[in-house]
């Protein structure tokens, strides 16, 4: 009797996918939530802030999403940007008087956890400080005041978007976190932090957003309840994830899909399934190490027909070849079903491409990811050279037209990895998207 009734809670479980990131960022998420999106009730962003940026192209028109989900752009969806994000309310403004020019109604559709926490203008001067004061082993951080409000967040010290909604609460709370940053600030940089009329902005930006604003934990868990279906997005990627990244060259979050639970207050036990994302190659931005980065010559090239530079920040990344070390460890992390490969047209002109299938460190084979840095920029990369297929992809809907090579390319990720590739970008467009029949990706469509 248990066996079927525990049968028949798994048949009727609500549909709830998380899509990360299997690299270090950049990979073309807000591409792939887009395109996942319309066979979704809800998107819902688990953690990071205005650092991500998140590109959708469409009906000739760009768009970069930076905290709102990339869910959004479908007609008549909603989305929610939980708990574990951080928030700043200013940039959030501004990114929906944007979606609003661009004829994209985000109202009765867009939530704002009332328990995500705040970033001021002084998280965002102490950022720059502190890189400042790094010199040769900056991080590499946007700037924008992630990593400082995360850390006032688990300093419990954090503002939340809540108390922004009590002007008398949040004054206090704001003259009393200003008081302690000052000193802090004075000691460490020698100057004062600038905060005149932090308040009365704070609290103009609060009446813009006050309509958003629902406990989204209640609100996502009760539409699970209802059987309607849950498309969790994640920000950066695996190997920035703040505990199992290449620390400290890493986010201030958890990226990882184990953050989704955490991030937004739903139980682990209803995710569904798991959508990795990499490149068809292997980017990053900022320092640290990268096995498989490519020279110069080889890497100027990739960035130029991938279009390598920051959505929000226009960084160039830096380029290497596809590192399956990374992508077994971000499978194991995740619980990766089905992967998603982007950017396979960059190699349409590669005669041939490289893929890393191990490390060696000092002589000896590395099975596992290293945990320090100092190791894995040490790592001798293991390569495999396959041919290239030196013929256009941009266009092709059907796994069967591609290029044999090309076939023989994804293949070779698959059988490596042990895993479906159930989605290949070949273009920046919506519509560049083919699935390949049979996935599971495809039956969660």
């Amino acid at each position: 009797m248990g066996c079927r009734v525990a049968a028949l809670v798994e048949n009727v479980r609500a549909k709830a996918v998380a899509v990360v990131g299997a690299q270090w960022g950049d990979e073309g998420k807000g591409k792939v939530v887009d395109y996942l999106a319309s066979s979704f009730d809800f998107t819902a962003r688990y953690a990071g802030g205005h650092n991500a940026g998140h590109t959708v192209i469409f009906n000739n028109h760009r768009y970069i999403l930076q905290l709102v989900p990339s869910g959004i752009l479908r007609p008549g969806k909603k989305a929610v940007i939980g708990a574990g994000a951080v928030v700043d309310p200013a940039a959030l403004v501004g990114e929906l008087e944007n979606l609003k020019r661009s004829g994209v109604d985000v109202r009765g559709r867009l939530f704002l956890s009332n328990r995500a926490h705040v970033i001021f203008p002084y998280h965002r001067e102490v950022d720059q400080a502190a890189e400042a004061a790094r010199g040769e082993a900056k991080i590499g951080t946007t700037s924008r005041g992630i990593g400082p409000a995360y850390e006032d967040k688990m300093a419990r010290r954090g503002i939340r978007i809540c108390d922004l909604l009590e002007p008398e609460c949040f004054r206090l709370k704001l003259e009393r976190m200003i008081s302690e940053k000052n000193a802090i600030c004075t000691a460490a940089y020698g100057h004062p932090l600038e905060t005149a009329g932090l308040f009365e902005q704070y609290l103009e930006l609060a009446a813009h957003i006050r309509g958003l604003v629902a406990d989204t934990a209640v609100l996502l868990n009760h539409a699970l309840d209802r059987g309607e279906s849950v498309l969790f997005e994640g920000a950066q990627g695996t190997m920035l994830d703040i505990d199992h990244g290449t620390y400290p060259y890493v986010t201030s979050s958890n990226a990882i899909s184990g953050g989704a639970a955490s991030g937004l207050g739903v139980p682990p036990t209803r995710l569904t399934g798991v959508v990795g994302v990499t490149k068809a190659y292997t980017t990053r931005v900022g320092s640290g190490p990268f096995p498989t980065e490519m020279p110069d010559l080889d890497a100027q090239a990739v960035r130029a027909r991938g279009k390598e530079f920051g959505a929000v920040t226009g960084r160039p990344r830096r380029c290497g070849w596809l590192d399956l070390v990374v992508l077994r460890y971000a499978k194991m992390l995740n619980g990766i079903d089905s992967l998603v490969v982007t950017k396979l047209d960059v190699f349409d002109e590669q005669p041939e491409i490289k893929v890393c299938l191990g490390y060696r460190h000092k002589g000896q084979t590395i099975s596992e990811m290293p945990p320090d840095v100092e190791t894995l920029a040490q790592i001798e990369p293991e390569y495999k050279t396959l041919p290239g297929w030196k013929k256009p992809t941009p266009g092709i809907r059907d796994v069967r037209d591609l290029p044999v090579a090309a076939r023989d390319y994804l293949s070779f990720i698959s059988d490596r990895l042990q895993v479906e590739v159930g989605m290949i970008s070949t273009g920046p467009e919506r519509d560049s998207t083919i699935i390949p029949r049979g996935s599971k990706l495809a039956a969660w469509l």
